[in-house]
């Protein structure tokens, strides 16, 4: 799961029995669905997916440590489930696609004689050798600070270097209002602790003037300097766009309708410090037990494989700690009319936090946190899934559409999406802890983009448990997809 696009918090509310038991979809009990439901719940297990995760482990040890996109980690990690899938009698493709990597050429900030710690926009504009001396000119702090022209209306910016604080909206988007208002620079100070800010336009072309970030102390004292008078910096940086190859790998059922399509994703890439071996590991091999086991029980390897009602469509995106880059270019080459025959899409990232959580994607909007509801169709989705943990009598907690994950493209057009995560770098509670256990006060996953995130660090009870939300719910709409009507 990469950085956050969005501040938005996690969704902590746990859904009301009595909300869940009218929610829970009416889908025919004891019907093929439910058969083979019940059979993928039985076959795919944590420890038979186990053997990917040393895959996985294996792969990053022999390539620098990591499995990140653009890397010889990654294409090894691809050709892992290409093999596995192709072998198994699914029709496998790659989907190549090219992305650019940011190299920081220069990164220098200068106050009143002082160097300032500072990190360069990934992508940014670059400043003339030397670097841009202008002087700095605050932008209002309010909810949405920098997020507006409306925050840049106390004066002219032009020729100036902005000042912005961090939050609500993208630091892409600060970059971009910023250089509307005039500005020639802008300069992004934290909100909290003692770093600085690590930034991105997301892009080269979405790239306008000159940008760094710095931690909330330096940006505060600069604001206070302002406060007594004027205030001259000299911001220097430079960055080069590095062009790179990566591939998303695309697996689907030789049978079911192919105007009827259910997928499923989970992002293969981690990130370059660590082997991501939760993040994001444990979604794809779950992901990709469960279609060795959904092969196995619809015959994929024979002459005349067993008939689907619908086409199941397995995914494993590239580029996703970059910023969802492969199923953005995935979603953007779909015609409308392919769109219109993929009636869902299940997402899976992170299914093994070792302080873990067990959230489910909040596709009602029941949690009146951050974003809205999915599209028509998520909050049925969200009710499956609580209706079998339920079952398991495994309590739940809704988790907000934030944007950070591979369901953001398929919702923005209009695809009703759903899924199950444990946790990353947000905090787990007091209450929690009596929930799931665990440590209250830290992380659901310590591990977060570190080089800790091995195989030694995840929680094996809930990636059995999430592996059979993900069985539960391919046998199950492989069959009928009657409930997302209900």
């Amino acid at each position: 799961m990469p950085v956050s696009r969005r501040t938005r918090a996690i969704a902590a509310l746990a859904a009301a029995p009595v909300i869940l038991s009218l929610a829970t979809p009416a889908v025919a009990r004891g019907g093929p669905g439910q058969h083979l439901a019940k059979k993928l719940v039985k076959e795919a297990s944590g420890e038979s997916a186990y053997r990917h995760l040393e895959a996985f482990q294996k792969i990053a040890d022999a390539n620098g440590g990591n499995r990140a996109a653009g890397t010889p980690g990654h294409d090894a990690s691809a050709a892992y489930v290409y093999g596995q899938l192709e072998q198994a009698g699914y029709d496998v493709s790659y989907q190549d696609f090219t992305f650019y990597e940011s190299k920081t050429l220069r990164q220098k900030l200068t106050a009143g004689g002082r160097e300032l710690p500072v990190a360069a926009y990934q992508f940014s504009k670059s400043t003339p050798a030397g670097g841009l001396t202008a002087e700095v000119k605050a932008a209002r702090v309010d909810d949405t600070p920098g997020c507006s022209l409306d925050d840049y209306a106390s004066g002219t910016f032009t020729g100036r270097i902005a000042l912005v604080k961090r939050g609500s909206c993208t630091f892409q988007e600060k970059e971009a209002v910023a250089a509307k208002a005039g500005a020639a620079g802008v300069i992004v100070y934290n909100h909290s602790g003692t770093d600085v800010v690590h930034a991105t336009v997301g892009e080269p072309g979405n790239a306008h003037i000159p940008a760094a970030g710095i931690s909330l102390a330096d940006g505060e004292a600069l604001a206070g300097q302002l406060a007594k008078g004027p205030v001259k910096v000299t911001l220097d940086v430079a960055t080069e766009a590095v062009a790179r190859k990566t591939r998303n790998v695309i697996a689907e059922t030789r049978t079911g309708d192919p105007d009827s399509v259910v997928a499923l994703g989970s992002h293969l890439d981690s990130v370059p410090v660590g082997p991501g071996i939760n993040d994001n590991g444990s979604g794809s091999a779950g992901l990709l037990e469960v279609a060795l086991k959904l092969a196995k029980e619809t015959k994929q390897t024979r002459k005349h494989p067993k008939q689907l009602p619908n086409k199941v469509r397995f995914a494993w995106w590239s580029g996703e700690e970059l910023g969802l880059l492969g199923s953005e270019h995935y979603v953007k080459n779909l015609t409308e009319q392919q769109k219109k025959q993929i009636k869902l899409y299940l997402n899976f990232d992170m299914i093994a936090s070792p302080n873990a959580a067990q959230l489910v994607y909040d596709g009602d909007d029941s949690d009146k946190k951050g974003a809205g509801p999915g599209p028509a169709g998520s909050a049925q989705i969200e009710a499956l899934i609580n209706s079998y943990l339920d079952k398991r009598h495994v309590q739940h907690e809704g988790y907000d559409f934030d944007g950070r994950s591979d369901y953001g493209p398929f919702i923005e057009v209009g695809i009703p999406a759903g899924g199950t995560y444990t946790g990353a770098e947000e905090i787990k509670t007091p209450e929690q802890a009596k929930k799931w256990g665990g440590t209250a006060g830290q992380a659901f996953d310590p591990n977060y983009h570190a080089k800790g995130d091995t195989l030694k660090n995840i929680d094996k009870r809930y990636f059995d448990l999430n592996i059979d939300v993900i069985a539960q719910a391919v046998g199950t709409y492989a069959y009928d997809l009657s409930s997302l009507k209900g």
